[in-house]
């Protein structure tokens, strides 16, 4: 294999023994588990924590392995390679972008009291920003907060939140915003910690999504839930800041996943195309299956070559070499792509391999089911084109202000 530049020596080896490692733990009977019975099994999540793959930027003061963001997109790859599903991608993208938001701006008691669980596994830790009538419109979100006394008093509600039953069941809460001025928009919204698990006034829902079955979602209502001071995340009315880097950290992983997933439904298109015989010939040899072939493969290895650089932008703004606005254009362009160029790719694999592709048994229908999701999830399409629109044109030529 040919030296890839923008990987260390040390997280080359990282990825080989990552790969090993998931490739024993997630087999064929985990991904069939995972799609009957809608979770993902404790003795895998307990596995995954034990090779430190929970929030991996976390440091080791709080548990964690201290990876930058290059590496932890290197973990997503590698997930989405062995599971098709994306239930176990979805686990440890959530957890691993806002444990970050804990890490970088949460109280010292929080850090301390949060973190080293969430590294083993035992909270989980999830975002919920998105309401029933506001997805991507956040300052007209209907969940407030409101200081009182040593703490605050939560009300409202969040829908389309991954991670429900895993944080109500097992234990763990979701970074939340919820808006504090009213008349600010989202320059008066605040950012915390919300535990779900045996607090009183919060009631859980579930959906039924049509991929990532070993991954809940679904929403909860809030009703005068009270929180302590420390569960804050940087300061009050600043959340929103705080927010959009997180969901720029979920979206470089999922740029990474996106690619994982379509690289190793090629894989298994070349392998059935080499071995199916089509009037007596390889169906490999038809310039009608390697052209598409080679289109697919070429789009996905340069979104795979952007996301990694988009991942390392995002190091370089830690450490001073990069602005915020040059992260979210890159992010927002690795992002926009991948998800639509990963689902052409694996819709072409279903087709490579004729009826065989549709059934239950061709594990790259679950793949397309699962990646569909994550062209609005941590951001749809759309609002990755107006923020890079943003980015090109400047602030004065945003249509919605």
């Amino acid at each position: 294999m040919v030296e890839e530049w923008f990987f260390t020596e040390e997280q080359t080896m990282f990825r080989e023994s990552l790969r090993e490692y998931l490739a024993k733990l997630i087999t064929q009977d985990v991904i069939e588990y995972m799609e009957e019975k809608r979770e993902i099994p404790r003795e895998v999540i307990k596995a995954m924590a034990e090779f430190e793959l929970f929030c991996p930027t976390v440091s080791e003061e709080y548990g964690g392995p201290g990876f930058d963001m290059v590496t932890a997109g290197i973990v997503g790859e590698e997930l989405a390679r062995v599971d098709p599903t994306g239930s176990t991608c979805v686990y440890y993208l959530v957890p691993a972008s806002w444990s970050r938001s804990i890490f970088f701006y949460g109280t010292e008691e929080a850090k301390q009291e949060l973190l080293p669980k969430m590294t083993k596994g035992e909270l989980f830790c999830g975002i919920a920003t998105t309401e029933s009538d506001t997805g991507s419109d956040l300052g007209n979100m209907v969940t407030t907060i409101k200081p009182d006394g040593d703490g605050y008093i939560v009300n409202g509600h969040k829908n389309y939140i991954s991670g429900i039953r895993e944080a109500s069941t097992y234990g763990g809460g979701h970074v939340t915003l919820a808006r504090q001025d009213l008349d600010k928009g989202v320059r008066g919204c605040t950012l915390f910690y919300l535990p779900l698990k045996d607090s009183d006034g919060i009631e859980v829902s579930l959906d039924r999504e049509m991929g990532r079955e070993g991954m809940s979602t679904g929403g909860f209502t809030i009703d005068n839930v009270t929180i302590p001071k420390h569960y804050l995340i940087g300061e009050e009315n600043k959340g929103f800041y705080i927010v959009h880097e997180g969901y720029e950290a979920a979206r470089g992983i999922i740029a990474c996943v996106c690619v994982g997933a379509g690289l190793k439904s090629l894989e298994n298109a070349m392998a059935y195309i080499k071995q199916r015989k089509v009037f007596g010939t390889s169906l490999a040899k038809y310039e009608g299956i390697q052209f598409p072939l080679a289109e697919h493969y070429t789009k996905l290895m340069m979104c795979r070559d952007w996301a990694y650089k988009a991942l390392r932008v995002m190091d370089q703004e830690k450490e001073g070499k990069a602005t915020r606005f040059e992260v979210s254009k890159h992010i927002a362009m690795a992002k926009l792509m991948a998800p639509i160029w990963s689902f052409e790719a694996i819709n072409w694999a279903m087709q490579a391999q004729g009826a065989f592709g549709y059934s239950q048994e061709c594990n790259d229908q679950k793949g397309l089911r699962a990646i569909r999701s994550f062209g609005w999830a941590e951001g749809t399409s759309e609002i990755m084109k107006l923020i890079i629109g943003r980015e090109l044109l400047g602030k004065e030529f945003i249509a919605y202000k």
